[in-house]
C-alpha cells in the first residue's frame, strides 16, 4: 500500500511540474491562449482531452507503472 501511495504521489508531484513548464516559460502565450479557449467547441475540448488521457494512460503503461 505504501508503495502505490508513493507512486501516486511521485505521479501527482510530477504532473505539477509538466503543468507548471508552459506558466513559467511562456505566461504571455498560456494568457493568450486561455483567453481563446471559450471559442474552442466544447466536443472538441472532449476529444482533445479523450486523447490526452489515453497517451497518459498509454505512458504509464509503457513506463512499467501499471501491474
Amino acid at each position: 500500500m505504501v508503495q502505490v501511495m508513493n507512486l501516486f504521489l511521485s505521479a501527482v508531484g510530477l504532473m505539477m511540474v509538466f503543468e507548471g513548464i508552459p506558466y513559467f516559460c511562456f505566461p504571455e502565450q498560456v494568457k493568450s491562449f486561455a483567453r481563446k479557449i471559450p471559442e474552442i467547441p466544447r466536443g472538441t475540448l472532449r476529444v482533445i482531452g479523450f486523447c490526452l488521457m489515453m497517451t497518459g494512460l498509454l505512458v504509464v503503461y509503457l513506463g512499467g507503472g501499471i501491474a
